[in-house]
């Protein structure tokens, strides 16, 4: 599989047309790839392309980064509630860790 790209993300979060968001999104999917490679300490990775369920990680946590790039929660009545990249989800742990050596 190709490396992850802006466009990539645009296009998950339905708005692909917007030359903005897709430049942005560039910025971030950098980020969020060097953060998934360092995690699985290179594993998942063929030279800078991720396996394909490791790039869908890459997709999904950069859309929620992009989202709200400066990590802040929002008020909702009595809730306050993360809408951004605070670490990675559940799923997306489990794809990561198919790939991580982990310390014995």
């Amino acid at each position: 599989m190709a490396a992850v790209t802006g466009k990539d993300v645009a296009d998950f979060l339905g708005q692909g047309d917007s030359s903005e968001l897709v430049a942005l999104a560039g910025q971030h999917v950098a980020i969020v790839t060097a953060m998934a490679q360092a995690y699985t300490r290179g594993k998942g990775f063929t030279g800078t392309a991720p396996d394909a369920d490791v790039a869908a990680v890459i997709t999904t946590a950069t859309a929620r980064l992009l989202t709200n790039p400066g990590q802040l929660s929002e008020q909702v009545g009595q809730v306050s509630v993360r809408g951004s990249f605070n670490s990675w989800t559940l799923a997306e742990t489990f794809v990561l860790n198919r790939y991580r050596k982990r310390a014995k």
